[in-house]
């Protein structure tokens, strides 16, 4: 028996990088999948090749976390196919750097209204289903940037240091109702489509080396000598959704190879 076997779980800001990799894994474990994105395409792809190669049913949706009309029609649709919610995972998130004399307000909120404005919208909104059935679990993919501030990041660890916080919260309200949240803390993750494809050109400009010395610049600040993988995150998500986790609430796991130990 899988350890999810048959359980309904949602992760938002599924349709690409690290969300599709907890997608694909939850379903590894035996859950279906509703696979949400603001990019309906990519949930679309993702969920169909849930379906094809899991054999676990996959549902693709258009949503925007920020919206809260949107949210609700999400965790709505999504107990009228099912029946019922058992597992959130709030992956979905933005960042934007400057350095704060150069950081633009609409930018900022921005930052916010995603990472900690949206998590609260969909922690809301699933709560609701999971007081009822009084079971249920939350989990906030949040970063080591939620425990120590981040250099020219402010917007970003802001809304991640909020996101424990609200974490924290959520789970006193919900502990009575047997459902529990907890948060990740991911270190770098050095391979994932944002490094890839944006914060190792920004930081190459920036800092004025090369890509490949801003990767190792990174490598060197963690102890355990490597950067983190999608795995080294599912391997936690899968552990904290499980009933093994039955005794952990508003926690905030750190998964950063010894680079953050608080």
């Amino acid at each position: 028996m899988k350890q999810l076997q048959d359980r309904i779980a949602i992760v938002t800001g599924a349709g690409q990088g690290l969300g599709e990799a907890l997608a694909y894994r939850l379903a590894d474990e035996g859950a279906h999948v509703v696979v949400a994105d603001i990019r309906e395409d990519n949930a679309q792809k993702v969920a169909a090749r849930i379906e094809a190669e899991k054999g676990r049913r996959a549902l693709a949706m258009k949503v925007d976390v920020t919206k809260e009309d949107q949210v609700e029609k999400m965790v709505a649709d999504t107990v009228a196919t099912f029946g019922r919610l058992d597992i959130l995972v709030a992956n979905a998130g933005v960042l934007k750097a400057f350095e704060i004399t150069e950081f633009p307000v609409d930018a900022w909120r921005f930052v916010i209204e995603v990472n900690l404005v949206g998590y609260f919208i969909c922690a809301k909104a699933a709560a609701k289903v999971m007081k009822e059935q009084k079971s249920g679990v939350i989990i906030q993919i949040n970063s080591k940037s939620g425990k120590k501030g981040s250099y020219k990041n402010s917007a970003y660890a802001a809304s991640k240091f909020g996101g424990i916080g609200l974490t924290q919260s959520i789970a006193l309200d919900l502990a009575p109702y047997n459902v529990r949240v907890n948060a990740i803390c991911p270190g770098n993750l050095l391979d994932s489509p944002l490094w890839v494809d944006s914060l190792y050109d920004q930081y190459s400009k920036r800092l004025g080396i090369s890509k490949e010395e801003v990767r190792q610049r990174y490598l060197d600040q963690v102890p355990l000598g490597r950067g983190c993988t999608y795995e080294d995150v599912a391997n936690v998500m899968v552990f904290l959704a499980s009933d093994q986790a039955s005794y952990m609430t508003g926690q905030a796991i750190n998964v950063t190879g010894g680079q953050e130990m608080r």
